[in-house]
């Protein structure tokens, strides 16, 4: 009977380690953040004018940086920023190399393995063309042609769309640090496609660029903010203050700011 008693505390003990183990394991995001009062948000840098790195001083601004600030702010935490790739965007979250994503077109592929925020941005797709080459691509069906390259960064969703969209055509996948609008400066491919947020920017950037005046916005896609999958305590949170802050105005502030609303 000792030894029965003996070893039914220290299955007890046991027991209540593992549950210990497991309750640590499954903290929230939330509770990890303000616990160690850093919030790590993993960032492109390379999405102007959403998240754009200064390689000179190695900061961020942005429409998304600001919003990322903001949350820090809210959450009385400072804010660390994790440098990462479209390509990778997923694996940085389930690899838990940081808590949130600064943003992105939401991907029912992602959503397959990463869990999403709610939106708190609309976009679409744009062609891309050189002035020069304007008269000649007046709508997305003058790209769904043989003949016709279209240049787009390995990884997003825009190699998606290209190859849907522009099945006749040669669709020029490429890496970074090589981008698709380069490709269509340095005449290697007759269009590239892009958000609308960014093709703004670039035809302002750099005036031998144009947007295909004919060309509808497809593929509408709401902007919300990858996080983990099976965190709800940590999503749930996250819906709550980007609902707080769109019901303030806050996201329109950005978009007049950074996106040239009127």
């Amino acid at each position: 009977m000792k030894f029965l008693r003996t070893l039914a505390v220290a299955l007890t003990v046991a027991g209540l380690s593992v549950a210990g183990s497991a309750f640590a394991q499954t903290k929230s995001k939330l509770q990890q953040i303000l616990e160690r009062g850093t919030l790590r948000v993993g960032t492109t840098g390379d999405f102007n004018p959403m998240s754009v790195r200064d390689p000179a001083t190695n900061s961020y601004k942005g429409f998304d940086i600001d919003a990322m600030q903001q949350l820090a702010k809210d959450l009385g935490v400072k804010i660390e920023w994790v440098p990462a790739e479209w390509a990778t965007l997923v694996a940085g979250i389930t690899a838990d190399r940081y808590d949130i994503f600064s943003g992105a077109s939401l991907s029912m592929a992602r959503a397959k393995t990463v869990g999403f925020s709610v939106p708190y941005l609309e976009a679409g797709t744009v062609p891309l063309v050189l002035k020069s080459n304007a008269a000649n691509v007046k709508s997305w069906a003058d790209l769904n042609k043989r003949g016709v390259t279209v240049a787009v960064l390995m990884g997003t969703v825009f190699e998606e769309q290209a190859r849907a969209h522009f099945p006749q055509a040669t669709i020029k996948s490429i890496e970074k640090p090589a981008t698709g609008f380069q490709e269509v400066l340095a005449n290697r491919a007759t269009a590239t496609i892009t958000s609308n947020i960014e093709a703004g920017t670039l035809v302002q950037t750099y005036p031998n660029l144009t947007m295909v005046a004919g060309a509808e916005l497809r593929n509408k896609r709401p902007f919300a903010y990858p996080l983990p999958q099976n965190d709800h305590v940590w999503i749930n949170y996250v819906n709550n203050w980007v609902e707080l802050k769109r019901s303030e105005g806050f996201f329109d502030q950005l978009e007049v700011k950074w996106l040239g609303k009127q």
